[in-house]
């Protein structure tokens, strides 16, 4: 069990925490602090626990946006809302979402109250040396509420995941748009949409293409080679290396637990239709060792 657990509970909580970027609760928590239109929204709710970050600062974090993506947000952000406030907000908002999705008889049961308390657990035993996000948000304070509690541990775990990503994508020497080329090659996610939503040039998309070809990892037609199936695969195995620690601390009896516990709320977020189409993370529920 323990071979692919760290991949078996990321497609768990992912769903979760993207209630953060599609649930209405948090567009509207967005609107009440004056933030404007969606991306200013995103940038300020998924950066707070950085405190008013630059935009240079948030690009490298965040490292598959073009910088004028985020400068379009940031710092602007930060003078109709300060990060504490944004902090409450999203709490308030997530608390919120999830009782409507999930129902209040769940949220206040003992099985939820459970799963917050793992995954609290969990993301305080994950190594954030080296990991920005992931540290900024494990030394968040420890929320009263479950729901609360829960959405901040999966968030913590899942900005950890991605800072590993990230380290993992530098040591490889694959950038930004080269790593979401690869994505929608192996089929995880549409190109088109990365590359729209993401802002990047159509000229800078081709010419990362081009170098995967001339490298022999992209095919003429689009499509992974052997070569950039094997980039891709090794990938993913780093990261899932690098997101392990936590449930090696948790142990299998407890992780399989917060996996049972899990499951049908990512089941309510994937068939909510609240996550838009193109899937911009590459989940892939359902496939691994603890799939059900």
């Amino acid at each position: 069990m323990a071979e692919g657990r760290a991949r078996a509970l990321w497609e768990r909580y992912e769903p979760v925490h993207d209630l953060v970027y599609f649930a209405p609760e948090a567009h509207r928590a967005a609107d009440a602090l004056g933030l404007r239109g969606f991306w200013m929204g995103y940038f300020a709710l998924r950066a707070a626990p950085l405190g008013a970050a630059s935009p240079s600062v948030v690009t490298s974090c965040f490292y598959v946006f073009h910088p004028s993506r985020v400068a379009r947000a940031l710092p602007d952000a930060w003078a109709y809302a300060a990060p504490e406030e944004v902090l409450a907000a999203r709490l308030d908002a997530m608390d919120a979402a999830m009782a409507r999705l999930f129902g209040t008889d769940v949220v206040g049961g003992t099985a939820f109250t459970q799963a917050a308390d793992l995954a609290w657990e969990a993301a305080a035993a994950a190594d954030t040396t080296g990991r920005v996000l992931g540290a900024a948000n494990q030394a968040l304070d420890r929320p009263k509420r479950p729901a609360a509690r829960l959405w901040q541990a999966l968030t913590t775990l899942r900005e950890h995941r991605g800072d590993s990503h990230v380290a993992v994508l530098v040591g490889l020497g694959l950038g930004p748009v080269e790593a979401m080329v690869l994505k929608a090659a192996a089929g995880e996610s549409d190109g088109d949409f990365l590359r729209e939503t993401r802002k990047w040039p159509d000229e800078e998309w081709a010419a990362a293409e081009a170098r995967l070809r001339a490298d022999g990892r992209l095919a003429a037609d689009g499509s992974l080679t052997p070569a950039g199936a094997d980039l891709r695969a090794r990938t993913e195995a780093l990261t899932d290396a690098a997101a392990e620690r936590p449930w090696a601390v948790l142990g299998a009896e407890r992780t399989e637990r917060l996996a049972v516990l899990l499951e049908p709320m990512a089941g309510v977020v994937a068939e909510s239709g609240l996550l838009p189409a193109g899937n911009p993370v590459g989940t892939t529920r359902g496939t691994g060792p603890l799939g059900r």
